[in-house]
């Protein structure tokens, strides 16, 4: 028969292990799982990542389901154009996007001709290549991939429909305290653009900067508990692999 100090003393252990795994996801790190093509060529379906919850300082949405415990934000550092960033979709403030930040509190983004122009400065992009194929959930697209620099010298990968009709937009004017997003699958993401289901997001529904990728594994070809296919689901390559 279990000793009764046995089973509270193991009690007392759990407990101390979930506060403890609660205090590092809120505070400190926390892994995410990137569901949809929005953000490829450089973040693909079936990665697992580390995202930092301290970059930016903490709100109620650094913490499990979103607790009022405190209103805005405290300890905030503002975010850099070009970060990656994870944060909840203002239409509910529930669910988890990631995107890349393009536009800072004042910025006008437009797009011309399928070009991005910022504050009415094109953004410079390179070609890097003129016959890529990447997802848009299960669709293939062919795509043209470019290197795009932004102002203060971020550059990143991003891609375009080749056979595109060429796409102008509105000019957005980013609000006060709000940040605009764009998935790096220019023509296969739901970003800022889309202004009643995404639109400007505010300081407080940012969760963290995305950091490294820590897993990757394609369900297409395996489950990962399909331990006789690893050598061809999982993608050892991408494992520990920084996210620019």
């Amino acid at each position: 028969m279990l000793n009764k100090n046995f089973i509270i003393e193991n009690l007392k252990t759990l407990i101390y292990a979930l506060i403890i795994a609660v205090i590092i996801r809120s505070l400190f790190i926390q892994p995410f799982y990137i569901p949809s093509s929005s953000m490829e060529p450089n973040l693909l379906v079936g990665d697992r990542l580390f995202v930092t919850k301290y970059s930016y300082g903490y709100s109620k949405h650094s913490f499990p389901f979103s607790p009022p415990i405190f209103k805005g934000r405290i300890f905030f550092e503002k975010p850099q154009r070009g970060d990656v960033v994870v944060f909840k979709t203002p239409a509910d403030n529930r669910t988890d996007y990631i995107k890349r930040l393009i536009g800072l509190p004042g910025d006008e983004i437009r797009f011309i001709d399928s070009n991005l122009y910022l504050n009415n400065s094109e953004i410079i992009k390179s070609k890097i290549s003129s016959s890529d194929v990447i997802f848009c959930g299960k669709k293939k697209l062919d795509v043209f991939t470019f290197e795009e620099l932004l102002p203060n010298n971020r550059k990143y990968i991003s891609v375009y429909l080749k056979d595109f009709s060429f796409q102008n937009s509105d000019t957005f004017i980013v609000p006060e305290n709000h940040y605009f997003f764009l998935g790096d699958n220019r023509d296969c993401s739901k970003d800022s653009r889309f202004l009643t289901s995404v639109g400007y997001v505010h300081k407080n529904n940012l969760v963290g900067k995305a950091r490294f990728i820590f897993f990757s594994s394609d369900k297409n070809i395996g489950s990962i508990f399909a331990f006789w296919k690893w050598n061809k689901s999982i993608r050892f390559d991408r494992f520990f692999k920084k996210i620019q």
